[in-house]
């Protein structure tokens, strides 16, 4: 066959055709994917993954389901990575400045070393939004991590042992309740969506291809957003 690659998964060599993504690839070497194949998409970050291409020394991080095998792929998956999840109420917690250091103080140790924003899948200022999570500036760290997977590679890179996604998650979850505006009318489209005022709209989104990722996030990109 043409256009053929070496690739090694899990530390054994593979041929296999170009073009594929890491997580096809790895199907087509036979394995079973039951555990980090998630969405197939790119949203859930279940896929996070490791390589080093022969011969050179850096270290990359990306998702198995969006990167493409080149020629030397070295590979191993991170299906999971163990985050500091902490447990707290939403309705007892308060945009304060004092929560972070009670739930989550590792972030004052931060060194500033950025291989969190290095090695971020979706290319997010990691470093960024933790300082901003130190500074009680909940709202801009909310908006920093709004694309955040938490695949966790971030965390697998980080000295200091922050679990960077479950901070944006608490610095979302205290924007969300206390600081953002309240939408006046997410109540009544929550209604007419109830009612079937949309059903057209949506049966016509739903019927969209899952392949055609591109056409959904352009609907996405340039929707009409209310003021």
């Amino acid at each position: 066959m043409e256009n053929m690659l070496n690739v090694y998964l899990f530390g054994k060599k593979y041929q296999v055709p170009a073009g594929l993504t890491i997580m096809t690839a790895m199907e087509y070497a036979g394995y079973e994917l039951v555990r980090g194949c998630g969405c197939r998409n790119g949203f859930c970050g279940a896929c996070a993954t490791i390589y080093r291409i022969y011969g050179q020394q850096e270290l990359h991080a990306c998702l198995a389901c969006q990167t493409e095998v080149q020629e030397g792929m070295y590979v191993a998956t991170l299906p999971f990575f163990p985050l500091v999840k902490q447990i707290y109420n939403i309705e007892e917690i308060k945009p304060d400045a004092q929560i972070m250091m009670q739930l989550y103080p590792e972030i004052y140790s931060c060194i500033g070393c950025n291989a969190c924003t290095k090695a971020c899948t979706q290319e997010l200022n990691t470093m960024q939004y933790i300082a901003y999570a130190q500074r009680g500036e909940y709202d801009k760290c909310a908006e920093e991590s709004f694309d955040c997977v938490m695949c966790g590679v971030c965390s697998s890179r980080c000295p200091a042992g922050i679990s960077h996604p479950q901070v944006a998650m608490l610095a979302r979850r205290l924007n969300g309740k206390y600081i953002a505006p309240e939408c006046e009318h997410l109540a009544d489209r929550v209604n007419e969506i109830n009612e079937g005022k949309f059903d057209e709209q949506i049966a016509e989104l739903m019927a969209k291809s899952v392949d055609n990722v591109q056409e959904i996030k352009n609907l996405y990109n340039n929707r009409e957003i209310e003021k």
